[in-house]
């Protein structure tokens, strides 16, 4: 009897524990390499061995992911999230694996290429420029206000900032100018959505279109995701041509895809791409909004295995992430949890922070408390359910 395919994950955490799951279904042997801020909780039932990284930066997991391929080569490679891309696509490129490509994977992880790549692909993007320090940028921001500050590498909002007034613009010199090079972009005035596919050797196998709602400027921090969102015509084909567009600029072979856009008023206009796992539990309500698992899916891209069963591109319910607020300050109580989780559209509610904990002014995604999956019947059913989590779900603070 041959040996079960083997399955090497380049990080897993918290939101990365479905493709564990999903690849005991398969039968797969997993290897996975996680890093020592998590290590101790690694589900360890689920994995052949663990390769412990020290630190969080692209150079500390392609250690990792060495280690583990230099020892056996897998059949297949997924990587989680930004730090696991490029690690996860050198292995991919060197053995000849199912992946994003090391062209898009680079690319991918640096926002400054990716500006410079989408510009000679005619890609729809805001104007922009590449400074190696923000006081560079003074009179270019000046002239465009209201503009966008953002790091080259990060994400989940971390580091981009919308700067609106001259004063503003003095502000974040003084403050960033020590921080190194940036990207300073138009800022493009509309809502924002993002975009997540799966793509088989350059063929979009899958696509579902995310409305999301941030927090005010400066920082946008995302606060809720709508799947499932369709786009009327003219606009539908015209976001349709942008994602196409930026599939063929970065080389995009197979995996999984996250786009993020805004539909201003020349149209939509791309703001980023990633070639991972969308954050934000994005994987959950989209499988339940299409009814299959896609992180399964994204484990038989990688192998070469067909999907399993059909993969419809419209929706059969309607699923979103909500995500709790809270004034800056101390929790001193929470209620309503068993209320929200009565409704009948709430699959789960997951709070990060309790009773004692500092809440902080939100300027990145890692400082949210939590959040509640929804799945709905229809879209106001999934709005009811929105309406109910923000007005029952009470996070207390008192003030420091």
């Amino acid at each position: 009897m041959n040996d079960p395919r083997e399955l090497l994950l380049v990080g897993i955490g918290t939101m990365g524990r479905p493709y564990l799951d999903a690849a005991a279904r398969l039968g797969l042997r997993v290897r996975a390499v996680e890093s020592a801020a998590v290590w101790e909780n690694r589900p360890v039932d689920l994995a052949e061995r663990f390769y412990r990284v020290e630190g969080g930066q692209d150079e500390s997991w392609a250690l990792g992911v060495s280690r583990a391929v230099a020892e056996r080569a897998p059949d297949g490679l997924v990587a989680f999230a930004e730090p696991h891309v490029l690690s996860a696509a050198l292995a991919q490129d060197r053995l000849g694996l199912r992946g994003p490509s090391l062209h898009a994977a680079v690319i991918s992880r640096n926002k400054a290429l990716q500006r410079a790549t989408f510009a000679a692909y005619g890609v729809p993007q805001p104007a922009h420029l590449h400074v190696p320090s923000v006081d560079r940028a003074r009179a270019w921001m000046l002239e465009r206000l209201p503009v966008v500050v953002k790091p080259l590498t990060l994400a989940g909002s971390e580091g981009v900032e919308l700067v609106r007034t001259p004063a503003e613009v003095a502000d974040v010199v003084a403050r960033r100018s020590g921080e190194g090079a940036v990207l300073v972009e138009e800022a493009v005035e509309g809502p924002e959505y993002s975009w997540e596919a799966l793509v088989a050797d350059g063929e979009v196998l899958f696509e579902n279109v995310t409305a999301k709602e941030t927090t005010a400027p400066p920082y946008f921090v995302e606060l809720c995701h709508r799947v499932g969102h369709v786009f009327e015509q003219p606009l539908a084909d015209r976001v349709t041509a942008l994602t196409r567009s930026v599939l063929d600029a970065i080389g995009m072979r197979t995996g999984l895809v996250h786009l993020e856009f805004k539909v201003g008023p020349r149209g939509p206009a791309l703001i980023e791409i990633a070639v991972r796992t969308p954050g934000d539990y994005l994987p959950d309500a989209i499988g339940l909004a299409y009814g299959f698992d896609l992180y399964e899916a994204v484990i038989r891209l990688s192998l070469g295995m067909p999907l399993d069963g059909p993969v419809t591109g419209r929706p059969v319910s309607w699923a979103a992430t909500v995500f709790p607020t809270a004034a800056p300050g101390t929790i001193s109580a929470i209620s309503g949890v068993p209320e929200v989780l009565a409704h009948p559209a709430v699959v789960r509610v997951r709070l990060r922070k309790g009773v004692g904990d500092a809440v902080r002014p939100l300027s990145s995604s890692s400082q949210r408390m939590g959040h509640v999956l929804i799945n709905a019947s229809s879209p106001d059913e999934r709005e009811d359910a929105l309406e109910h989590v923000r007005h029952t779900l009470s996070i207390h603070v008192e003030q420091n």
